[in-house]
């Protein structure tokens, strides 16, 4: 049981790492897949809401739940204060990474508009 829940753990890791990934990259899948552009609306609208509030993460909640049964001690912080900030870039840093993350997704967004719009007047005429 408890190699299971610390497999569970590390699954539920690296599923959002997954997402976490998608988030960054989603939109400008949607430039060639169109139907992604729906699942990323509904992740940035999450995105944003966690920013703004203090949600937690569902995936972070199963994260403690295993490490809980796996005798791990859990998360102090969520997913991203725990993994990523201090980890890959300075804490300090955290304010400019967020825009800078929020701008490509923004831009991402932006392009699949803009091509959703030329294919409508390619095939208008």
């Amino acid at each position: 049981m408890v190699l299971m829940a610390r497999f569970l753990a590390e699954t539920v890791v690296a599923l959002h790492f997954t997402v976490l990934a998608f988030l960054f990259v989603g939109g400008f899948l949607a430039w060639r897949w169109r139907w992604v552009i729906y699942p990323h609306l509904a992740l940035g609208a999450w995105a944003i809401l966690s920013i703004v509030t203090p949600t937690v993460c569902p995936l972070t909640v199963w994260e403690n739940y295993f490490r809980e049964l796996a005798g791990m001690p859990v998360l102090e912080t969520g997913f991203i204060d725990h993994y990523i900030d201090g980890v890959w870039y300075p804490e300090s840093a955290s304010t400019l990474v967020q825009l800078v993350l929020g701008a490509l997704v923004l831009a991402s967004w932006a392009g699949f508009y803009a091509g959703g719009r030329a294919a409508r007047r390619l095939s208008h005429g």
